[in-house]
């Protein structure tokens, strides 16, 4: 099974969230400064015991070979032979001596006279020139014109210490080689303990972080899920504000906000149940003068022949308005059953061809509606909601396509997202399209698109009650533009409309209140109304839906 793009992107974008967390952030911070303040310390301790150590071995071994020289230098007559040299190189590398030696005469009585004490580890040519130059060089000093000279040298990757000095007055050169394996060694395993060290404090910095992080973020965590809780409506939510520090103060700055927002959302509700009571009952109260209104515009409406040709028109004003004030009404208490949660519906197998037939038929709409669909699609519906639907679409599609025939088209489709199958209508017209402005509205309440013409036949209404009844079904309406022209208004349905199939349809037996020849959106009009599609079926008669 593979995973959707949607789920491999929020899989992402929580990792990323994760990368650059204010948790990971501080635990990293820490780390670092712990890390370079470990590296600065250990080096700067190294390098000062490096030196240290060095400069004592270095010490020592320099002031060893000095004295030993001047010691054997002194025993000698003034014409050494080269074996009394050897003796004196044997003498100066016994004991517990860890150097080599290297005697060299030029003026005794045998000519030149080099004696090694360990020709496999030093020999004379092992010397560098310029130590052997700075030995040789006699110094304006009286007291003391040749000094012990010395320098660092590597043999095969192993560090030594070269020295060299010239006895006064004549005496043999020595040089002598010393290794400093010993204090490499030393130092090495003091970098291994300070490495160790250091990584020891990085561990433990880290670990401080994390718990460091830990209390500064519980807080913050509990503010998350507060914060949360309140925008999923828990409007009681509260945090215990504990301790005098900025978190508590934050604390107590969230539990003011949320017990204002708590106060204001409930002024806000107790408003808005006031304003959907007032309307449900103006149009209970509305009702019974409009039925007697009614009745009365039915009897002038009979006898509108036989009334004075001067009366007549007055009296056709009178039956039309009074028939759209009756229509708003029941549109009203439409609404008022939907805000109320109060709409129900009856459920039943319903052929969906048959029933957009049945709609443009009881309107007399059947030579303006072109009908595309298969005769065999059908779906758990609620007839008489999905008839309000289909009447509000059709009929705001023939008032304003432009004079040409409307497309219905009905299809099957499977919806991906929801896993379901569902019933597609789509209500096409040939007019001018609505415009970009307008489309975010079209399924709003009483939306007029243009302030200059807030009149019209219908109340405004229908095509948000159209919305409510598809939402009432589990499904939805879009409404678009084709590329070719034309609005297009889409209906998706499930093939199982949710309910149990118990009620009276909306509540109290009455009718729906939607005539079908209402709507909202502004396809073509400027004032944004799309009302009154189709004409009547007689002279002052319209069939209700």
């Amino acid at each position: 099974m593979t995973d959707s793009p949607t789920r491999s992107r929020g899989r992402l974008t929580r990792g990323a969230l994760r990368l650059t967390s204010l948790r990971l952030r501080l635990v990293t911070v820490f780390a670092l400064v712990a890390l370079v303040a470990a590296v600065s310390v250990s080096g700067i301790a190294y390098w000062l015991n490096r030196d240290a150590v060095l400069t004592r071995a270095q010490n020592s071994a320099l002031k060893d070979f000095s004295q030993a020289l001047g010691d054997g230098a002194g025993g000698l007559p003034e014409q050494a032979s080269c074996e009394m040299l050897r003796d004196m190189g044997t003498i100066m590398t016994s004991g517990n001596q860890t150097y080599q030696v290297v005697l060299v005469d030029r003026e005794g009585p045998e000519g030149d006279c080099v004696v090694e004490t360990d020709p496999a580890a030093f020999r004379l040519d092992m010397v560098p020139a310029s130590l052997a130059d700075a030995v040789h060089q006699e110094r304006d000093d009286t007291d003391a014109p040749y000094h012990l000279y010395w320098q660092r040298v590597e043999i095969d990757g192993d560090p030594y210490l070269l020295g060299g000095a010239q006895v006064i007055d004549g005496g043999p050169t020595g040089y002598m080689l010393a290794s400093l394996a010993p204090e490499r060694d030393d130092l090495n395993s003091l970098a291994w303990s300070l490495g160790i060290a250091t990584a020891l404090a990085v561990i433990g910095s880290a670990l401080l972080a994390q718990a460091a992080a830990t209390m500064v973020l519980r807080p913050v965590a509990r503010l998350s899920n507060a914060a949360q809780r309140l925008g999923e409506g828990k409007l009681d939510t509260r945090l215990e504000e504990r301790g005098a520090d900025e978190l508590a103060e934050l604390s107590r700055t969230f539990n003011a906000a949320a017990a204002s927002l708590e106060q204001r959302v409930t002024d806000l509700r107790a408003r808005e149940a006031a304003s959907r009571r007032f309307v449900a009952d103006m149009s209970h109260e509305l009702r019974t003068p409009m039925t007697a209104i009614t009745a009365v515009t039915d009897v002038l409406e009979e006898e509108v022949d036989s009334l004075d040709p001067m009366i007549a028109p007055a009296v056709q004003l009178v039956v039309s308005e009074t028939r759209r004030l009756n229509s708003l009404v029941e549109n009203l208490m439409e609404v008022t059953r939907f805000d109320a949660g109060t709409a129900k519906m009856v459920l039943d197998d319903v052929n969906i061809a048959d029933q957009v037939t049945h709609c443009i038929d009881a309107r007399a709409w059947l030579d303006a509606v072109e009908l595309d669909a298969d005769r065999t699609i059908t779906a758990r519906l609620d007839p008489r909601r999905l008839d309000v639907i289909l009447a509000n679409l059709i009929g705001n599609a023939l008032k304003h396509g432009g004079g040409r025939s409307v497309r219905v088209s009905v299809r099957e489709e499977i919806d991906p997202a929801a896993g379901r199958d569902d019933v597609v209508v789509e209500v096409a017209d040939q007019g001018p399209g609505i415009p970009e402005d307008v489309l975010p509205h079209v399924f709003d309440r009483f939306y007029k698109a243009s302030a200059s013409r807030p009149r019209s036949d219908g109340s405004g209404l229908g095509l948000s009650i159209a919305l409510e009844n598809a939402h009432l079904h589990g499904g939805e309406i879009s409404a678009a533009n084709a590329p070719e022209g034309g609005a297009v208004f889409t209906l998706r349905l499930p093939r199982e409309a949710p309910g149990d199939g118990d009620g009276d349809g909306d509540g109290d037996g009455e009718s729906d209140g939607c005539d079908g020849t209402e709507g909202d959106g502004g396809n073509g009009d400027s004032s944004g109304e799309r009302n009154r599609p189709g004409k009547p079926d007689g002279p002052g008669k319209e069939r209700d839906t």
